[in-house]
């Protein structure tokens, strides 16, 4: 047979044979693709650490290894600033993200209830709640008593909750008496009702939340369709949401979640030291720690140590205040009250000062740090302690100084007066005089002899004053 005519009855086996291989070259990445369930950790309050760890997490992550992501979450609330960054990533992630409120006992509050709006997946365990998501902001005045998040204002008695009437006896609508106030709560009920809309929860829920701080336990949060499941753990959660159309970056998208391999990634070192030095104790503290390094430095010139530990901590801290929501006021006042302490040191003006320094240093320190967050408000402990500390350090430099103005003189022209010598030469009213190892002229009002005790009285310019004395011998 012609090899045209064999080729022509070998094509057929040619290409199936090419066709195998080709979908066994193609089956590894299918299978590979969405394999895995990633689960991160949102544990307390939220602020730049976890908004940190959150987006690294989650841009680093392969659409095509990975299936969904779970944000396990247990948190009071915490930064706006943090929140919105956090929400940010979760709408423009490739990968379904879903939150997932666990274990039993754990809260979605304040902060927490914005980001599980934010989820293609809402889910809760047992025994969990969310809610209060009122904010609270700089500005906004005296909050009314028992009723903790709410801004100031008069009730509504006409609000409705999420599943229709208010009924007797729940937490009525406030609304907020000045401007301001009603800005910031206008704008965080828009903003949560735009991520309701996004995925299909329940938004006249989400608004009274953020108008009357209002909380939901896992199973109303369930009949008022503001989740989309309960679920006691991770594997349980990946079968029920297996098959459910969410909203991934604005597209529509069908979960294939059942059998998906779990693999927890905690928080690293890098977001633990970041947690740990934008605590707003740490941070003040390091603050303290720094500005008094450099004044120790600065008036004790060749130490070293303290200006170079001062030199590491301010730094350090200036970072975390960067990335803090700080009075500025506040800050002003604790270095204020700083300068004041250290100015005494050099002044002494006994006491008047450093006491106006201790007093604006307590004030700002109490203003530096606003609760305006859960987690992040400075501790009235840490406050008190500081102010004593810096009040013993000024109170420790200012018995210092007083101590050595009653010291008598030991150098310059004045350490001489009082001091003993000897007469050495001597002619009429004036000769010389060995005082302290040194000849000097003198003059007296005396007739003085040789090797005769004498006694420094004045000084005038380089000629000593002197007057006679008795010698005590042995």
């Amino acid at each position: 047979m012609h090899p045209k005519g064999k080729l022509a009855q070998r094509w057929p086996a040619i290409v199936a044979i090419w066709a195998a291989m080709a979908s066994l070259l193609l089956m590894p990445s299918t299978a590979m693709a969405a394999r895995r369930a990633v689960v991160l950790e949102i544990s307390g309050a939220i602020g730049p650490a976890m908004a940190d760890y959150t987006g690294r997490k989650i841009a680093g992550l392969d659409s095509n290894t990975v299936g969904v992501i779970v944000l396990r979450m247990d948190t009071p609330g915490g930064l706006d600033t943090a929140m919105r960054d956090i929400i940010r990533d979760i709408l423009a992630s490739p990968v379904p993200v879903v939150v997932y409120v666990a274990p039993s006992g754990a809260r979605a509050a304040s902060a927490g209830t914005y980001i599980l709006y934010a989820s293609a997946v809402a889910a809760m365990a047992p025994g969990t709640n969310l809610g209060a998501a009122t904010p609270i902001q700089l500005g906004m005045p005296g909050l009314p008593s028992g009723q903790p998040g709410q801004a100031p204002g008069t009730a509504n008695p006409q609000g409705k909750d999420g599943a229709g009437e208010r009924k007797s006896g729940e937490t009525p609508v406030i609304e907020p008496s000045d401007t301001e106030s009603r800005k910031i709560i206008n704008d965080a009920v828009a903003y949560i009702r735009s991520l309701a809309e996004i995925n299909g929860r329940n938004a006249e829920w989400g608004a009274d939340a953020v108008r009357s701080a209002v909380s939901l336990p896992a199973s109303d949060a369930l009949k008022l369709h503001v989740i989309d499941v309960i679920a006691d753990d991770v594997p349980d959660l990946l079968r029920k949401i297996d098959g459910r159309v969410a909203t991934v970056a604005g597209k529509p998208q069908r979960l294939e979640t059942a059998g998906l391999e779990i693999l927890a990634v905690p928080p690293d070192w890098r977001t633990r030291l970041l947690a740990v030095i934008t605590d707003p104790n740490i941070a003040f503290l390091m603050m303290l720690i720094g500005i008094f390094g450099l004044v120790f430095e600065a008036t004790t010139p060749g130490a070293v140590f303290p200006g170079v530990v001062g030199g590491v901590c301010l730094l350090i801290a200036l970072f975390a205040l960067d990335l803090l929501p700080i009075d500025l006021a506040g800050a002003a006042l604790v270095f204020l009250g700083i300068g004041l302490m250290v100015a005494e040191v050099f002044i002494g003006t006994f006491g008047v000062i450093g006491a106006g320094g201790i007093v604006a240093f307590a004030i700002g320190a109490i203003m530096m740090f606003p609760s305006t967050a859960p987690g992040f408000g400075l501790s009235t402990s840490v406050v008190a302690a500081a102010t004593v500390v810096a009040a013993g350090f000024f109170m420790l430099a200012l018995s210092k100084l007083v101590g050595a103005r009653r010291h008598p003189v030991v150098t310059g022209g004045e350490a001489l007066i009082g001091a003993e010598g000897e007469v050495v030469a001597w002619t009429g009213g004036e000769g010389r005089v060995r005082v302290r190892g040194e000849i000097w002229r003198a003059l007296a009002h005396d007739r003085l002899q040789p090797g005769a005790h004498v006694k420094v009285t004045n000084r005038e310019g380089l000629v000593l004053i002197v007057e006679a004395a008795t010698r005590l011998d042995s």
